[in-house]
């Protein structure tokens, strides 16, 4: 079992944090309270979690569990729903995780398995919709993962990082490394994408300004502290070379071997230097972190969306993360996350129309590309 920060939330942390939610705020769960929920339902908050829900309960919105109130058969649903997202991914996805052997050949004999396997696996307990925090008696400081079946990503180093991300746009740097046995595997190497890694994208530049363009946008991506592999500088300066794009450091970026990645992000920075005009990035100047360079890249992972440079799902998840949570919600990206949401659901799955889904996603970026901009409202 690992955590990621040791820091504990205060009470008074806690209650500066129930208010950034906006949410309607009833009286929060007295320890004994706290201690029904659990034996009622048979799991544990985490530390940190109890701790936020005793400063206040949010409620308001059906995305908020209300733990002192609401319909017990519901607060059962949202518990049981990451395991039986994975065991629909199993029977209908042929999803298997390694550590539970060879996978039998019968259908309903693998669910079997399945679900005996993943009724010893820790519990996620609902913070918000489809945020999860492990229900860890007595841990702090575990990442927040946004649950869709096996599409597993962190949405928060911890859950005051997660809470001051989704609701005001403002957080830390991405830092989250693991969280409890069984689900680390989606977020560290199994079918899930966390949104905080490196975008999920194919290179796509053809000709020179393409090419530049391409250098600018990772530089964007790392100035809102994105990450962006030392090899992504060195193949796209080697691209922008072979397009005719000439600056002094350019071909020694270009030239760098594996074994000196490491020089590459200086070399980079020299070249955004030689580039002029063409490589200068925006300040950040409003009240909204780097909102500009936000902009510029929404609209950047909106043309790698429609090019199918990136899978419309997983861009779809970087515009939310990165652009509709941290700009303050605007209003004009409120369709394409409520597609991106409808793709990653239950009944998108159930139904058979992901495709159908995606398509969907394509269609709103187009669309979005050819309005005014930015899509504010």
């Amino acid at each position: 079992m690992i955590t990621t920060s040791s820091s504990q939330l205060t009470p008074e942390a806690a209650r500066g944090l129930v208010g950034l939610t906006g949410a309607v705020i009833g009286p929060g769960l007295s320890e004994r309270e706290l201690d029904g929920i659990e034996a009622r339902f048979g799991f544990t908050f985490a530390a940190d979690h109890r701790v936020f829900l005793a400063a206040g309960l949010p409620l308001g919105s059906p995305s908020w569990p209300d733990w002192r109130d609401g319909d017990p058969a519901d607060l059962a649903r949202r518990l049981s729903s990451p395991a039986e997202g994975v065991l629909f991914d199993v029977e209908h996805a042929g999803f298997w995780h390694p550590s539970w052997g060879t996978r039998p050949a019968s259908r309903s004999e693998a669910l079997s398995v399945a679900r005996t396997e993943l009724a010893s696996v820790p519990q996620l307990v609902p913070v918000y919709g489809h945020r999860y925090l492990p229900g860890t008696a007595g841990e702090w400081g575990h990442p927040v993962l946004s649950v869709h079946q096996t599409d597993i990503i962190f949405y928060g180093n911890d859950l005051a990082d997660y809470i001051r991300h989704e609701f005001t746009g403002r957080a830390g740097s991405p830092g989250a490394e693991a969280t409890v046995g069984f689900w680390s595997y989606f977020v560290d190497g199994g079918p899930g994408t966390d949104v905080t890694a490196p975008t999920p994208h194919t290179p796509y530049a053809v000709d020179a300004h393409e090419a530049v363009e391409y250098f600018r946008m990772l530089a964007l991506e790392r100035l809102i502290g994105r990450k962006v592999r030392p090899e992504w500088l060195i193949e796209a300066a080697l691209s922008a070379l072979v397009l005719d794009v000439e600056t002094e450091s350019l071909p020694l970026l270009a030239g760098l071997t594996r074994s000196e990645r490491d020089d590459a992000p200086p070399l980079f920075d020299r070249v955004l230097a030689e580039l002029g005009p063409t490589g200068t990035l925006p300040a950040d100047d409003t009240n909204v972190p780097w909102e500009a360079a936000r902009w510029e890249l929404v609209r950047w992972w909106l043309r790698l969306i429609v090019n199918g440079s990136m899978e419309p799902g997983a861009g779809g998840d970087v515009i939310t993360y990165e652009g509709w949570h941290a700009l303050d919600r605007p209003q004009g990206l409120r369709v394409l996350v409520d597609l991106v949401d409808a793709y990653y659901g239950w009944e998108t799955r159930r139904d058979g129309k992901r495709e159908q889904a995606a398509r969907e996603i394509v269609a709103e970026a187009e669309r979005l590309l050819t309005g005014p901009w930015p899509p504010r409202s």
